[in-house]
């Protein structure tokens, strides 16, 4: 994999891509991480996260970003398409055995495509851009849930939203792994048991570090999501619910298209020492895109640079949003393709679930509230409206 690398949240004077071969510059980088914090050989970092100042930034340079923003009408449109095939290939393997060629398959190349689709589409409508009316994306979300077999939708929510005000922070982004996993799975077969398992530790592993309240939204998504598949299983046969489960589960797993839960913010180019020394205030690159085909299959979260400097900005407007601002996207570190993603994450011994970054303050919980249009800001605070989030 090759790979472009900068740290500048201001646009360079001009930017240069440079290739690199995926290995470290220092060779005790773990060590470092372990005199810092004794408990793990995480890249612990001492700024805070980039994406804000980013935006901050970029909407000085461009202001007509935030003309960016705002639902996309086709979301809705796609989603729909996207169940709709989902039903009818379950129909169609209604008389086939689940262990046989053509519904392993079928499960596995349209499936398993088609349920990382609507992934991201729950993740596109947490973000409310699929509806202006926030209660209609919550509702959307769990019709968009339903190929899933499990739900899903109303927990991802709040997590994700999360993740993205608390990125890297201790204790609040679910997206990290745990030293627990990272210490059990740090081998070549431990790795590959976690990308072949990893839509399980990233729908258990939330759960693990804090809980939510169960909230009307969560009920309404789990009788939503029993009622279908009750139905499935009553009107179609139990190989339906089967082959929808089968496509969750694959979707997670070593699919090319899985790549992305690794590509988006693994660090494949372990910090030097000065980066790790809490005294020089060095950002750690902490986020990688990916501008590759699979982008067409997966609401361009490839973008996700982009995604996390402005959540507002809906999937068809993130293209957009780069060749406004190129400057500031075009030294930041890439990924070429998701599949060498998975590949060199198994096999690369400088590359494992200890590379991520982490700070150990900031950020704060969203949602927790108990109604359909809870605010997407924790009781903790509120702060005036940033331009771009969303």
């Amino acid at each position: 994999m090759k790979s472009s690398v900068a740290t500048a949240t201001v646009p360079p004077k001009k930017p240069a891509k440079r290739s690199f071969t995926v290995k470290g510059e220092a060779e005790n980088v773990a060590s470092k991480a372990e005199n810092d914090h004794g408990h793990d050989h995480f890249f612990w970092t001492y700024t805070e996260e980039p994406h804000r100042t980013r935006r901050m930034a970029i909407i000085k340079a461009h202001p007509e970003v935030t003309k960016l923003c705002g639902p996309e009408p086709l979301t809705k449109y796609v989603v729909a398409f996207v169940v709709g095939l989902q039903v009818l290939c379950a129909y169609l393997l209604r008389d086939k055995p689940i262990l046989s060629w053509p519904f392993f398959l079928t499960a596995y190349i349209v499936g398993a495509t088609a349920n990382q689709n609507l992934f991201l589409a729950i993740h596109e409508i947490s973000h409310n851009l699929a509806f202006k009316s926030p209660l209609a994306n919550r509702v959307f979300a769990v019709f968009a849930n339903l190929p899933i077999g499990i739900p899903y939708s109303a927990s991802f929510r709040p997590y994700h939203l999360t993740h993205h005000k608390s990125l890297g922070v201790d204790g609040l982004d679910t997206d990290l792994p745990t030293a627990f996993e990272a210490l059990f799975l740090d081998s070549v077969a431990g790795k590959a048991f976690f990308c072949t398992f990893q839509i399980l530790f990233y729908a258990l592993r939330p759960m693990f570090i804090y809980q939510l309240p169960l909230t009307k939204i969560h009920l309404f998504n789990v009788v939503t999501q029993l009622a279908f598949d009750y139905a499935l299983v009553q009107f179609i046969g139990g190989k339906a619910l089967a082959y929808m489960i089968m496509s969750s589960f694959l979707a997670g797993s070593l699919h090319p298209c899985a790549g992305h839960f690794i590509a988006e913010h693994y660090v494949f180019e372990k910090p030097n020492q000065d980066a790790l020394d809490a005294a020089n205030k060095i950002p750690i690159p902490e986020t990688y895109s990916y501008y590759g085909p699979l982008n067409i299959l997966t609401y361009n979260v490839g973008l996700h640079n982009e995604h996390h400097d402005f959540p507002a900005v809906p999937w068809t407007r993130l293209p957009k949003l780069n060749r406004i601002a190129h400057e500031f996207y075009d030294d930041l570190p890439i990924h070429k393709s998701w599949v060498n993603v998975i590949w060199q994450f198994v096999w690369d011994k400088d590359v494992s679930l200890w590379s991520r970054v982490k700070r150990e303050e900031g950020g704060r919980k969203v949602g927790g509230g108990s109604g359909w249009n809870e605010e997407e800001l924790g009781a903790n605070e509120r702060k005036g409206p940033i331009p771009g989030v969303r």
